[in-house]
């Protein structure tokens, strides 16, 4: 099998974009450097791009849309539904990050610990988008306080980008790149207003569209690549 093609099924990066990094040298094939339509055997070479081996298991990264009710621990043996439950891969996944149960909205599920890493560092400054429903009206007054950051545990939150959407004033987008526990409740908890319903929208440059809930879809190789230029 070609190289690139290799490259490709394990999810490193597309065709194309395995061939420049063999090009430039960064591609060896049992410690010598590799050569553009060079073929391997992934079950007995050993195939290393920037001196890590590439894994013989096809990378896989799935967008799905969480229902709520659904846990999003691998596994819990008091979870009556859990999100592995709506997964059909022959693949390994796990969920990048959490959403409470009772959140619904875009999660992913990999078996790339370093995307996964990308993803959830804050280090990464990966945007995440919510809309939330709220008990009362969101004033212009509590909307400039999230804007600005807020106290949660003592720490000031990061400001955040937030507006209101609804005519009522009881629902608001919401995008941050934080990932402490709850944290878009409590930031809302901070201005003394309630979420009733959270959906997450968007993570980074990938949006929820028109995925069903309950369903979800493989991601391909130029939506990962576009999280490596994220930053």
């Amino acid at each position: 099998m070609r190289i690139q093609k290799i490259m490709s099924s394990a999810g490193v990066a597309s065709r194309r974009k395995s061939e420049e990094m063999i090009s430039q040298g960064r591609v060896t094939v049992n410690g010598s450097v590799a050569l553009i339509g060079q073929s391997a055997d992934p079950a007995k070479d050993v195939i290393a791009v920037d001196g890590k081996r590439i894994s013989a298991e096809r990378k896989v990264y799935l967008a799905l849309n969480k229902p709520a009710g659904y846990v999003t621990t691998v596994s819990d043996p008091f979870a009556k539904r859990k999100l592995m439950d709506l997964v059909r891969v022959k693949e390994r996944v796990f969920p990048v990050g959490r959403l409470d149960v009772d959140v619904e909205g875009l999660i992913l599920l990999t078996n790339d610990g370093d995307f996964a890493n990308r993803v959830m560092h804050p280090s990464h400054n990966i945007e995440k988008t919510y809309v939330a429903k709220l008990e009362r009206a969101l004033d212009q007054a509590d909307v400039e306080r999230i804007r600005k950051g807020v106290l949660i545990d003592g720490v000031r939150t990061w400001p955040a980008k937030v507006r209101v959407i609804s005519p009522d004033r009881k629902s608001a987008e919401l995008i941050i790149h934080e990932g402490r526990h709850k944290i878009v409740k409590r930031m809302f908890r901070s201005v003394g207003n309630y979420v009733k319903g959270l959906v997450r929208t968007r993570i980074g440059n990938l949006s929820l569209g028109k995925l069903e809930r309950g369903k979800y879809r493989h991601l391909s190789m130029r939506e990962v690549e576009e999280f490596y230029g994220l930053q």
